[in-house]
């Protein structure tokens, strides 16, 4: 079966699915990295956020690849290691504006509809469920209130003094808004996904609870 993970920034979501597809023996598609990876692409390249054609052209020539390497998943872009790289402000301030584009979300889905072609597959992202795999036997939407995210998201960083947690607040609200109201493949939750608020949860109970919910589901199909 497939588990489809979708949610607002800082929900854990990378970090929960990666977990999950370890307890499970199913392999970890973190959808966000392959924007973050056409993002850096965009930012090396002075390609403009807005600039859609621009980017039709870059993302039809780029070349994403994911996979597993002993500390975790590896991101390579045109066979470098971007995997840090992606990870920078600079990326995540443009990544929500650069996936908007129609033109690089229907390339990155078709890509990610292969990857989950046969099954066993855990993915996330923000339209996962609704709309890069609808009929994933299982659907969860991860969710924990802004400040909790913020906070998280801080605690992550090398703290330098370049950002405040209320920027970081600021940064993801805006970000939240940006992503459900985009025209293209908007942030909902899909009718059919279980809601999981992680607020006060910890990732392990997180983890705990969808691997629950999908052997269950195995069952149930057996």
């Amino acid at each position: 079966m497939n588990v489809a993970i979708d949610g607002p920034a800082g929900a854990g979501k990378s970090t929960v699915a990666r977990k999950v597809a370890e307890q499970l023996g199913y392999i970890y598609i973190d959808t966000g990295a392959m924007y973050r990876a056409v993002t850096l692409a965009a930012n090396r390249a002075g390609i403009a956020s807005g600039d859609s054609e621009g980017l039709r052209t870059l993302v039809a020539r780029l070349h994403i690849r994911l996979k597993q390497g002993e500390q975790g998943q590896i991101v390579l872009l045109d066979e470098e290691d971007v995997t840090e790289a992606i990870r920078t402000r600079e990326v995540t301030l443009r990544v929500s504006e650069v996936a908007s584009h129609e033109p690089v979300r229907i390339r990155l889905v078709e890509l990610q509809r292969l990857l989950a072609a046969g099954k066993g597959i855990v993915m996330d992202g923000r339209d996962i469920g609704s709309h890069v795999l609808p009929d994933a036997e299982l659907k969860i939407y991860l969710t924990a209130s802004v400040g909790i995210r913020a906070l998280r998201r801080f605690k992550e960083l090398k703290h330098d003094g370049s950002i405040t947690l209320e920027q970081l607040e600021q940064e993801i609200a805006e970000r939240d808004e940006s992503d459900e109201k985009r025209e293209v493949s908007p942030l909902i939750c899909a009718q059919d996904a279980v809601v999981i608020d992680s607020s006060e949860l910890t990732i392990d109970q997180v983890v705990a609870l969808i691997v629950d919910l999908s052997r269950t589901k195995m069952a149930e199909a057996k």
